[in-house]
C-alpha cells in the first residue's frame, strides 16, 4: 500500500509539544497563544439558529440551502463590494482547512503540476500540493514565477502568519497577471474582517477584478469573525464555472455541510453586531500583548491586520520559543510557516482576557 503521508512534512505542532510542557508547569499555568484557535463564545443568535435547525434527518445538500446562499451572496455584495453575485457564485466548504488541503486534488492536478504560494505561509497549501503528488512552488512575487505547469496559484490576503495586507494594485496587477497566463488564482481571504492599521481589500472588488470573477475565487471562514472555529464553517465566491466543477465533484465526495451548520452560517452572515464585538475583543489584546512585547525587547513586523503579531528579537525562532515558555506563554515558531520565518515567533490575540493579562504582567 502506498503511504501517501511519505509525501508530507513531519505535522508541525507536534514538534511544540516539549515546550508547551515547559510552559505548563508555571505556577500560574499556560498562556497559550500558538494555535490561533478562538476562546470566546459562539454568539447567542448564532447558537439558537443551530439549535432550531437540529432537527434535520435528512441528507443535507452540497450546495447549500437556497437560505445559505442568499446569505453567502448577500454578504459578499455586502461586505467585499462584489456586484451581480448570484447563487452560482458561491459554495459552501466544511472549513477552509479542508478546502486548502484537498482543492489541488479536486482540480484534477499531479505529477507535473505547481502549486504556487508566498514564502512565508499557512503550512497547507505546500500539504495540497504534496497530497497530489503537484510541486509546492513558494514565492515573494507571484508575477516573477514561469507560468508553465503552474495549473494553482494562492493568495493571502491578509497573510497568516504575517498580518501583511496586500494593497489593491497589487492585488488588481496579480489578477490581471494569472489571467494573462491562465492560472486559476485562489485568494485566502479568511482574516479580511480582522485589519486594524489597514483595510483588506477581496480579489471580488470591482475595482481589482473588473466587474468579472473569470479565473479567480475567494476563500472565506467564519472561524475567526464568528467564534465558529468548532462549527468547520467557510465557503467559497468567484467564478461560477470553477465552483460549478468543484460542487459536481464534492458531490460525489458527500463533503457536506451539516444542515444545522448551514442554518447557523445564515444567521452568522446576517449580522454584523457580534463581529463588532469581537473585533473590539481581539483590539484591546492585541494592543495590551503588542506593548507588553515591544517593552521586553521584540520588533512586531508587518501585522496590520489578522489575529497574529509577527514577533522577532533576532534570534533563532526555537530560542524565542524556549525563553517564553519559560515564562508560562507559549507561542508559535516562524518556520512553521517556511525557512524565511526562522527568526520570528507569531503570537496569538486568541486567548482570554484573563489569560492576555498574565502574558503581560510576565512580559513586564
Amino acid at each position: 500500500m502506498s503511504a501517501v503521508s511519505s509525501r508530507l512534512p513531519v505535522f508541525p505542532w507536534d514538534k511544540l509539544e516539549p515546550y508547551k510542557a515547559t510552559a505548563a508547569a508555571h505556577p500560574d499555568g499556560i498562556v497559550d497563544l500558538s494555535v490561533g484557535t478562538p476562546v470566546d463564545p459562539v454568539p447567542a443568535l448564532i447558537q439558537r439558529a443551530l439549535v432550531e435547525a437540529a432537527d434535520s434527518p435528512g441528507y443535507p445538500t452540497v450546495w447549500g440551502t437556497p437560505a445559505l446562499r442568499d446569505a453567502l451572496t448577500g454578504w459578499v455584495e455586502r461586505r467585499l463590494g462584489a456586484r451581480g453575485v448570484t447563487h452560482a457564485n458561491v459554495l459552501p466548504v466544511v472549513g477552509s482547512k479542508e478546502l486548502v488541503a484537498w482543492l489541488p486534488t479536486q482540480l484534477g492536478l499531479g505529477a507535473g503540476d505547481r502549486v504556487a504560494f508566498p514564502r512565508l505561509a499557512y503550512p497547507t497549501y505546500e500539504v495540497g500540493a504534496r497530497l497530489c503528488g503537484a510541486e509546492p512552488v513558494p514565492y515573494d512575487d507571484p508575477t516573477e514565477l514561469d507560468p508553465a505547469g503552474l495549473k494553482l496559484l494562492w493568495l493571502n490576503s491578509p497573510s497568516n502568519p504575517t498580518g501583511a495586507v496586500l494593497a489593491p494594485d497589487e492585488l488588481t496587477r496579480i489578477v490581471a497577471w494569472a489571467r494573462e497566463h491562465g492560472v486559476p488564482l485562489f485568494s485566502d481571504e479568511c482574516y479580511l474582517e480582522l485589519g486594524w492599521e489597514a483595510e483588506p481589500v477581496s480579489v471580488l472588488h470591482p475595482d481589482v477584478c473588473g466587474g468579472s470573477y473569470e479565473g479567480i475565487v475567494a476563500v472565506h471562514s467564519l472561524s475567526k469573525r464568528s467564534n465558529l472555529a468548532g462549527y468547520r464553517a467557510a465557503f467559497l465566491a468567484g467564478d461560477q464555472a470553477v465552483l460549478g466543477e468543484l460542487l459536481k465533484i464534492r458531490k460525489h465526495g458527500g463533503m457536506m455541510t451539516p444542515a444545522p451548520v448551514q442554518a447557523a452560517m445564515a444567521a452568522a452572515l446576517g449580522d454584523d453586531t457580534h463581529v463588532r464585538e469581537q473585533r473590539e475583543r481581539y483590539a484591546a489584546r492585541r494592543t495590551a500583548l503588542r506593548a507588553a512585547l515591544e517593552a521586553h525587547g521584540f520588533r512586531i513586523d508587518h501585522s496590520e491586520a489578522s489575529l497574529y503579531l509577527w514577533s522577532t528579537r533576532d534570534e533563532p525562532c526555537w530560542d524565542t520559543v524556549a525563553h517564553l515558555a519559560e515564562l508560562g506563554i507559549l507561542v508559535a515558531p516562524g518556520d512553521f510557516y517556511g525557512p524565511a520565518g526562522e527568526r520570528h515567533v507569531r503570537v496569538a490575540l486568541t486567548a482570554t482576557d484573563e489569560r492576555v493579562e498574565a502574558a503581560v504582567k510576565r512580559l513586564g
